[in-house]
């Protein structure tokens, strides 16, 4: 009953957020300067045909009507059709724009599951290596307050939050891909492309997980039931995986959760260096483009993701431990 009560809450909750998102992006697209419909129709089409392409459209109808028509339409899985981009993947920008043409070019949802999963698969390799960094780190630091391994482990996260992601990505393909020819760097074309990206993002990620890693373990081990523990005649070793990290692993959960949302949407940086044929490459051409639909389509999938991982994550910490409240 409990869950089915909180999943009834949290997903009217997010369905008011993606609302939000969604009505907070389709007007600001609308109300920036740049007419859509010349990037369409070409710099050199007369403008009669760009009011009556504009027209047929709807984009001269007032934003309330414009908004409540697209919203009609993704409640029953239809996010429109890319301004500019056909179902044959070429670049139209400019072409003729005539009902045939229009007519074969691509829906939104169509180019927002194509890459998505390399997003998806980008953003899971990206957080195993970020575990793999810092938990070493964290939970020395985390068992060694006041020592040498916490002030090791707020160094090291001291060092890896200073590192912008775009230096860190050109840095990492010079070193690894131009010098040493370790590791191919742009496109993709199997799984060696996504590791450096990958690292990238695991170093822009790894010293939230090491900070969060080191304070709630040092916290946990200071517990009472820890010395209960000790007394009772419990190993260190079990003392510490299975009283210390099961307790410590609900605030890291959280940040997880947190941290896999950002990087579904926010992943422009780092894909766009390595030409990688994700999520946030589509965006930023998107954006280039002013494609109106299929941006509003990238931010609504986007924040949708972002409240059914939050949901996720918020029901496996109750698991763990189920005096949490949500």
């Amino acid at each position: 009953m409990f869950i089915l009560k909180f999943l009834l809450r949290r997903l009217f909750q997010g369905a008011i957020i993606v609302f939000i998102v969604s009505a907070l992006i389709f007007t600001l697209l609308r109300v920036v300067p740049g007419d859509p419909v010349r990037l369409m129709a070409g710099g050199m089409a007369p403008e009669a045909l760009i009011e009556q392409i504009a027209e047929e459209m709807g984009l001269r109808d007032p934003i309330p009507v414009q908004f409540t028509r697209y919203m009609a339409g993704v409640v029953q899985g239809d996010f429109g059709q890319s301004f500019v981009r056909p179902k044959n993947g070429a670049s139209v920008g400019g072409s003729s724009f005539d009902d045939s043409t229009r007519g074969e070019r691509a829906q939104v949802l169509d180019l927002i599951a194509d890459t998505a999963p390399m997003t998806i698969q980008l953003a899971l390799l990206s957080m195993v290596f970020a575990l793999i960094i810092a938990i070493p780190i964290g939970v020395g630091g985390g068992l060694a307050p006041n020592r040498w391994p916490d002030r090791l482990a707020l160094y090291l996260s001291s060092v890896f939050v200073s590192l912008p992601n775009f230096w860190l990505g050109i840095v990492l393909a010079l070193l690894l891909s131009v010098k040493l020819q370790l590791l191919p760097a742009i496109g993709y074309k199997g799984f060696a492309y996504m590791i450096l990206p990958a690292l990238v993002l695991a170093i822009e990620m790894a010293p939230f997980i090491i900070r969060t890693l080191t304070v709630s373990v040092a916290a946990v081990m200071s517990e009472n039931f820890i010395d209960i523990a000790r007394i009772r005649g419990l190993s260190r070793n079990r003392i510490v995986f299975h009283h210390g990290m099961k307790n410590a692993a609900v605030p890291l959960l959280n940040l997880l959760g947190v941290q896999f949302s950002m990087l579904l949407g926010g992943v422009l940086v780092v894909e766009f260096i390595f030409d990688y044929p994700g999520l946030g490459l589509l965006t930023i051409n998107a954006v280039m483009q002013r494609d109106f639909p299929l941006i509003q389509g990238i931010a609504i999938i986007t924040a949708a993701a972002f409240v059914v991982i939050n949901i996720v994550v918020d029901l496996a910490a109750t698991t763990i431990d189920p005096r949490l409240d949500y």
